[in-house]
């Protein structure tokens, strides 16, 4: 083969792979660009589920202090119904002694 066409194909040869390494650097450009739009859409979807549960947790736990706070409201409730009901029944104890002591003092004075 001629030297001018050796030459003419290393050329065309060295051409060929100036392409191909082009298209590779180009190819991995769009693969880099596309990797970070989808790692972007990860994080975006990430932190959406992330407020959502938090959310979700929010709720969940009002609802629990809600209950909380019902159950208390009704225990108080019921030991101030249990403390006048006790103390009524006291009322008529305490009023028949008030009373005795009066007259012992009343006696006692004559």
């Amino acid at each position: 083969m001629p030297r001018p066409e050796v030459l003419e194909r290393i050329k065309s040869a060295e051409d060929e792979a100036d392409e191909i390494v082009a298209l590779a650097h180009n190819d991995r450009d769009e693969r880099i660009a596309e990797a970070r739009e989808r790692a972007e859409e990860i994080r975006t979807e990430a932190e959406q589920e992330a407020r959502e549960l938090k959310e979700q947790r929010l709720e969940e736990a009002r609802a629990e202090i809600d209950e909380e706070c019902e159950r208390v409201l009704e225990e108080g409730e019921q030991d101030r119904e249990e403390l006048v009901q006790r103390a009524q029944k006291r009322v008529d104890e305490v009023t028949d002694h008030v009373v005795e002591l009066f007259q012992e003092d009343v006696h006692a004075q004559t």
